[in-house]
């Protein structure tokens, strides 16, 4: 492949970006009460001490989203809106670790749930040994077991990692299957990480984008 010029490129990456985000920037909210609350969840991803406030991968981006996952955690509750919670889980075997850094081992304190939301409670947690937790088997037990869900409010991090294998992946599971489902993604509830390249708000617009251009429905927010 014949790589296009460099100053070109940059020129017509700064005008696509500049476009994005002001794409991203007048995306409307919605209001929870006005979703069908017996076939909607909340899917809440690997908002655990590992990706916030300990270990290799913690971000202060990601510890950023607590208060806003933890009310929309309560709202659910009021609306008897079910939840689900990832909770990233590893051992010395996992091949991972060739692309991460050592975190979130199983038994140790960063794989557990952030104290704001383990206090609030109330959802069914399942640990996963991969960044899409789709393809766990405890999840696939509580999708078959819950086949009225068409309806997932996507939170949690990380947006360019597990959110978006996560939202990507149901969404083409209920086209596949010829189904509509609403896949939602509030932008003020899923985040990423800075570390070297990987800058966190170029990753996060650009996965936003490309989560939209799947079939995800991207809000602003959900009130």
């Amino acid at each position: 492949m014949r790589l296009i010029n460099k100053s070109e490129f940059l020129k017509g990456s700064f005008d696509t970006l500049g476009e994005i985000f002001d794409m991203v920037a007048k995306l409307p909210t919605i209001r929870l009460e006005d979703l069908q609350r017996k076939q909607t969840t909340l899917i809440i991803v690997d908002m655990i001490n590992g990706f916030t406030r300990e270990g290799a991968l913690k971000s202060p981006r990601v510890e950023g989203l607590i208060p806003e996952i933890a009310k929309l955690s309560k709202a659910c509750d009021e609306l008897q809106i079910i939840k689900l919670a990832f909770a990233d889980c590893h051992t010395e075997e996992s091949p991972e670790f060739g692309a991460y850094p050592v975190h979130c081992m199983v038994g140790t304190s960063e794989g557990e749930m952030v104290d704001e939301l383990k206090e609030i409670g109330g959802y069914t947690l399942i640990s996963k040994n991969s960044t899409n937790g789709f393809i766990e088997e405890e999840f696939q037990k509580w999708f078959k077991e819950n086949e009225h869900i068409n309806t997932f409010i996507i939170t949690g991090d990380c947006t360019d990692i597990c959110v978006q294998q996560f939202a990507v992946t149901v969404k083409t599971w209920f086209n596949m299957q010829n189904k509509k489902a609403r896949v939602i993604v509030p932008v003020n509830a899923v985040e990423t990480y800075d570390l070297g390249l990987h800058d966190g708000g170029l990753m996060n617009i650009v996965a936003l984008y490309n989560m939209m251009i799947n079939g995800i429905e991207v809000v602003a927010g959900v009130e």
